[in-house]
């Protein structure tokens, strides 16, 4: 299948970005005005992470308990009724699909929180390609009263605090240029992805048309190591396994072009099917049901893998990388996304995440570099994972507590992993009483679990 025959029609969209140069974001303030949000995180909301429901369990996007035929609880919303995955209150209605395209349902209204007029004149022809209405607010203070009705809510890298007690808003809209403030100021928000125009437009328009689709929508969840070599593809590939022996739809991405080929660890370099390097120059919306059809599948589930060769492999825009996770997430129930340590990897992978998993091992130097990584992680539900054998120097409740995030799970040290992980042979070692235990304490994390 080729890369044009994955590719959904999309609405016309053929900006000018003209106007003055990139604006500079300032940091965002350090101490929290009397009866203001501004959204920054104390480290204790670190450690509750695991624990408290994030907006998009409050949204309907992330899965219930399980049931007999759904073990998981990773149903698409669709399938219990609910509201499509993304945005609260969008899609009321069913619409129509039509073979092999995507058809928008009807308009609804997006909030735009910026004081910026040319951000305000760049977000409304976005909008406008997307089809739907726009609201701009210029400050928190007049964006209140239509927050929570909103669709979507964009808010301006010019934008410094939130309503009190409103939902976080999906996205920040910033210009090339600001570099890594945004990221920053995201993180200080609580905004789910970031935009930076005038490169991701394209990708904002099917952003927010999508988001008045009433299809469903599943869970990604993003695994990446504390430290080199924690393991953080050896614990992905036996929580896709656990997942999809139950039943559910699940997708496993490689997000590490550096990491030498997830299809290398699970046997698969001969499996036919699409690997990233047959993406490079998609763009556009991805259908998903050929998506799926495309990838190969290992394990029982579908994979998406960088080529396990020593030739230099291109890169991937960013774009596309959001197409396929767009498609991933509307045709698969629970995504799996092996990010990796990279900044490119986190900022392309982990801001699209709904949950992440943490992987280290039980020594005190990993803790740290833990401790640090969270920093560059989006203000998403996270937990921690402890590779280790019970009885360690550094046990896992104490390592949590050092890194301040919830201890999720043990990752069983089982005797002949490295063997195995050379020989192909981690799906063997995925079918142990041990590792089994150690998915279900996981899958506990989305809401199901397994005997």
């Amino acid at each position: 299948m080729s890369r044009q025959h994955l590719q959904e029609p999309t609405p016309e969209f053929t900006p000018e970005f003209t106007g003055p140069g990139p604006v500079t974001a300032s940091g965002p303030a350090s101490q929290e005005p009397p009866g203001r949000h501004t959204g920054s995180r104390q480290p204790s909301s670190r450690q509750q992470r695991g624990r408290q429901p994030s907006s998009r369990q409050e949204r309907g996007r992330q899965p219930g308990g399980g049931s007999p035929a759904d073990p998981l609880g990773l149903a698409g919303p669709a399938a219990r009724g609910a509201t499509a995955a993304g945005a609260p209150g969008r899609g009321a209605s069913a619409g129509e699909r039509a073979p092999g395209a995507w058809l928008p349902a009807e308009s609804a209204e997006t909030l735009l929180v910026t004081g910026f007029d040319f951000l305000r004149g760049e977000v409304e022809r976005i909008v406008a390609a997307a089809g739907g209405q726009l609201r701009v607010a210029a400050d928190a203070t007049e964006a209140a009263p239509f927050w929570d009705t909103a669709s979507v809510v964009l808010v301006g890298s010019d934008i410094r605090e939130l309503p009190p007690r409103r939902r976080a808003p999906a996205v920040l809209v910033g210009l090339s240029g600001e570099g890594d403030s945004l990221w920053h100021l995201a993180a200080v928000l609580g905004a789910e992805r970031v935009a930076v125009l005038p490169d991701a437009a394209a990708w904002l328009a099917e952003y927010l048309s999508r988001s008045r689709s009433p299809e469903a929508g599943g869970l990604v969840l993003g695994v990446t190591g504390g430290c080199g070599g924690a393991g953080a593809t050896t614990a992905a590939i036996w929580i896709a396994q656990a997942a999809a022996e139950w039943g559910a739809r699940v997708l496993l991405i490689d997000g590490d072009p550096w990491g030498g080929g997830l299809e290398i660890a699970l046997a698969a370099e001969e499996t036919p099917g699409l690997r990233w390097t047959d993406l490079t120059e998609a763009s556009g919306s991805i259908d998903p049901e050929q998506l799926s059809d495309a990838l190969p599948v290992a394990g029982g589930f579908s994979f998406l893998s960088w080529p396990g060769s020593r030739e230099r492999q291109p890169g991937v825009e960013a774009a596309t990388v959001g197409g396929v996770l767009d498609a991933a997430r509307r045709g698969y129930e629970l995504v799996l996304v092996d990010i990796g340590r990279g900044t490119e990897p986190l900022r392309t992978f982990a801001w699209d995440c709904d949950r992440i998993l943490v992987v280290a091992p039980a020594q005190l130097k990993a803790a740290v570099s833990s401790a640090r990584l969270l920093q560059e992680l989006p203000p998403v539900d996270t937990a921690l994972v402890i590779r280790g054998k019970a009885g360690a120097v550094l046990d896992g409740p104490l390592i949590a507590e050092s890194v301040g995030l919830p201890l999720q799970g043990l990752v069983p040290e089982v005797k002949g992993t490295a063997n195995a992980t050379e020989l192909g042979r981690l799906l063997e070692m995925g079918r142990r009483r041990t590792v089994r235990r150690f998915a279900a304490s996981v899958l506990d994390l989305l809401g199901g679990g397994l005997p």
